[in-house]
């Protein structure tokens, strides 16, 4: 895992940047849509300087769930965007969608929820160009820690486990 440099890239409103880097070689290279630029991670930086390990170490993931809906847009136009994001970034585990809506859920690796709902929050509208997506909104956005997580579904009320990985109708 490496560490984001400043200005390496613009940063939201609160300082945190993201990108999605690679986990291991069968996701890398160019053929992967990905450039030769190191792997990176979430990182909060405040006041310019680096975060050192300590903070890394504290990183844990976090299971997103993004609720957008609109205008109604063509079936084949909303499957291919949501198939076109998760080729870009293959964090995705699943999607369901309709003429006017869709979900998306995928695990997001942050220091603490407040990040990982900063990059939740802009995953639609920065991609949506790039991705072909239907100009929806946001309008839900769930974010719990992977022990809640599988707690609710060892109980039986959670979501239903995202075991079908990949763009789904509802």
């Amino acid at each position: 895992m490496t560490i984001a440099r400043p200005g390496d890239m613009p940063r939201g409103n609160n300082g945190v940047r993201c990108v999605h880097g690679t986990a291991g070689p069968e996701r890398s290279g160019p053929a992967a849509g990905h450039t030769a630029r190191p792997e990176r991670t979430l990182t909060s930086v405040g006041d310019g300087a680096v975060a050192d390990t300590e903070d890394q170490a504290q990183s844990k993931l976090w299971h997103i769930t993004l609720s957008v809906s609109g205008a109604e847009a063509p079936l084949a136009e909303v499957r291919r965007g949501l198939e076109q994001l998760a080729h870009d970034h293959p964090f995705l585990l699943t999607s369901r969608y309709a003429n006017d809506h869709a979900e998306i859920r995928y695990w997001e690796e942050a220091r603490d929820l407040h990040d990982a709902a900063a990059v939740a929050l802009r995953l639609w509208g920065e991609h949506r160009a790039t991705a072909k997506l239907p100009p929806w909104t946001i309008v839900g956005l769930e974010v719990i820690d992977r022990q809640t997580y599988h707690q609710r579904l060892a109980e039986g009320y959670g979501p239903p486990p995202a075991s079908r990985v990949g763009v789904h109708p509802f």
